[in-house]
């Protein structure tokens, strides 16, 4: 599986890199045919603590996954993107058999 880490208004260092991708290689547990997952890091522009957002999208035959979160920071909206991207992954997979 391809994955392409972009970080927007800010430049990421290799350890956050790291994990995003050891994270996104996770979902490859739960459906061996992603294609390319593309993984976008934006600080909001907000006086929130939560102005960390991660947006993954899984290119899958037919189709495409998508989530984005928030969170304090990186890590932890990465972890809530992985957990929405396992249902989503677990479903389409249910789709693909016709269950």
């Amino acid at each position: 599986m391809n994955v392409k880490i972009q970080s927007i208004k800010f430049d990421a260092d290799r350890k956050l890199l790291d994990y995003v991708e050891k994270k996104a290689a996770k979902l490859e547990r739960y459906f061996d045919n992603i294609v390319e997952t593309e993984v976008y890091l934006k600080l909001e522009n907000s006086q929130d603590m939560e102005n960390k957002v991660v947006e993954f999208r899984l290119k899958v035959p037919g189709n495409d996954l998508f989530a984005q979160r928030k969170g304090k920071t990186f890590e932890e909206a990465t972890d809530l993107c992985i957990d929405v991207l396992k249902g989503q992954v677990k479903k389409f997979k249910e789709k693909l058999r016709g269950v």
